[in-house]
């Protein structure tokens, strides 16, 4: 049982147990950078202090070098090229789901268990074989499957999500119920093991600031940025505007230019009679959990955690998968993760996005 100190994965731990689940407390050291606050000796003496309660054993697994690797060096690699990426899927993918699998299997462990609010589901072909998918939460607030598109079939056999059929406010009852010493904790924020920090301030340590002009959609100068790998489409802060008077509604960032280093910004970029945005999307490094998307289906698609589904197809062409949307849409930037569903909340998988059109 993958153990944070937090409440989601110490009310899955208790439930485990009470279902007759022989569970060891396993906690993921990441890797956490000189600068920062070192708060994860405070959330492993958490972990080690519901191990306790629950009188199970607890172990540590030190994931610091592939952490670096996949997850920090990655999203690093990919704000330098003006791409968004998203760290806590890599950390899912290489870390929960990748190293830590593996290493739960050599201790002998025939599943590892998560506090991710998503749900499994089970089922058999045909031919016998045992297919398993990947759903939404029943807490749509909570719904944690975006994070997990990457997840195959292998990895969902030996997975269990002990709290993805429950409602928050039931898991912090029941951490109440059990007595367990999380039970009041508040949630935790921010990149996965890193914990809430200020990316910005964080990237600064690997990514020298570099002012540039902030252009109005005729191309006027009309501020000033420190570097256009830190913002992305649809963000309003971060760049500061010269006369403040002529401009008094928020400002978006509408589009980026790399080599250049500017940024065009619009007020009207939220009002949708003013832009249709942008309808088609390539994606690259997809992955399908289930079956591969049929062209003809209407699937529902999210560019961002707890963004509202769209409405879109998906097709295979000259070996690349295409998101054609039903609607265009704004708030879409190159290296962020498009997540798949179909109409009954199956997570289909998905893909990093590529090229926008």
């Amino acid at each position: 049982m993958g153990l944070s100190g937090g409440v989601d994965s110490s009310v899955s731990a208790a439930l485990l147990k009470q279902k007759g689940y022989k569970v060891t407390g396993v906690f993921i050291k990441g890797w956490y950078p000189d600068f920062l606050p070192c708060e994860w000796r405070e959330e492993r003496r958490d972990a080690m202090r519901v191990c306790a309660k629950l009188d199970i054993p607890f172990l540590t697994f030190d994931a610091e070098k592939d952490y670096k690797k996949n997850v920090i060096d990655y999203m690093v690699s990919e704000y330098k090229k003006g791409r968004t990426p998203n760290p806590d899927i890599m950390c899912n993918k290489h870390i929960k789901f990748g190293s830590f699998l593996n290493f739960a299997k050599k201790e002998g462990a025939d599943f590892i268990a998560t506090g991710h609010y998503a749900r499994k589901k089970e089922y058999r072909m045909k031919n016998d074989e045992c297919r398993y998918e990947l759903l939404e939460a029943q807490d749509k607030n909570k719904d944690q499957s975006y994070f997990l598109w990457t997840l195959t079939q292998k990895e969902l056999k030996h997975t269990l999500f002990p709290i993805g059929h429950m409602q928050k406010a039931e898991v912090r009852i029941l951490a109440k119920k059990f007595k367990l010493p999380t039970a009041l904790k508040k949630d935790s924020q921010g990149i996965c093991f890193l914990g809430k920090v200020d990316l910005k301030d964080f990237l600064n340590h690997y990514i020298a600031t570099k002012s540039g002009a902030v252009l109005d959609m005729e191309g006027n100068k009309i501020g000033t940025h420190q570097g256009v790998n830190f913002l992305t489409i649809g963000q309003r802060h971060g760049f500061v505007i010269n006369n403040k008077i002529n401009h008094s509604k928020p400002l978006y960032v509408v589009s980026k230019n790399i080599t250049k280093n500017t940024i065009v910004v619009s007020d009207n970029y939220k009002d949708k009679s003013n832009s249709q945005g942008s309808d088609t999307i390539i994606l690259k490094k997809t992955n399908w959990i289930n079956n591969k998307p049929n062209k003809d289906n209407v699937y529902f698609v999210r560019f961002r955690y707890r963004q509202s589904l769209i409405k879109a197809r998906v097709v295979l062409k000259s070996k690349k998968y295409i998101v054609n949307l039903f609607e265009g849409f704004r708030d879409i930037s190159e290296g962020q993760s498009v997540v798949v569903y179909d109409r009954k909340g199956v997570c289909a998988g998905g893909g990093i996005i590529s090229v926008i059109l």
